[in-house]
């Protein structure tokens, strides 16, 4: 069976801003506290944590959605790369992030669930609260 991580954040800021932030390598490395190679053309490289996290961009739809291939340095060397896809939707004032996660191989797969809270959606929040 496929493995599946869903994942919904409300977050203090327009939806398309939020989409905004995760593109901006500046922006991205500084509300997780580390480097970050993004880009909205897809075939390109993406990199956060220093290359801790490494894929390429699949799709992109401006402001709204965001699909990528992608691999921890923790997954087995013959796992094929997971699936992300996040969504950024208006919630009130506020933005929603859905994220999709596929095919995180199992030895990762408690390691990515935790780590796109205390790695992403909870420092992302501080930074926002902080500005």
């Amino acid at each position: 069976m496929r493995s599946t991580i869903f994942k919904s954040v409300i977050l203090p800021a327009a939806a398309a801003e939020l989409y905004d932030m995760y593109m901006d390598e500046e922006v991205h490395a500084a509300f997780t506290g580390a480097p970050a190679k993004v880009s909205d053309q897809p075939g390109s490289h993406f990199e956060a944590f220093g290359g801790l996290l490494k894929g390429t961009m699949l799709h992109t739809v401006k402001g709204r959605l965001i699909v990528q291939s992608w691999r921890s340095v923790n997954f087995e060397d013959d796992a094929p790369d997971a699936t992300l896809i996040l969504s950024f939707t208006p919630e009130d004032d506020d933005g929603r992030i859905d994220l999709v996660h596929l095919d995180v191989p199992e030895n990762d797969y408690q390691g990515v669930t935790g780590g796109w809270d205390s790695r992403y959606f909870e420092p992302w929040l501080s930074y926002l609260q902080n500005r």
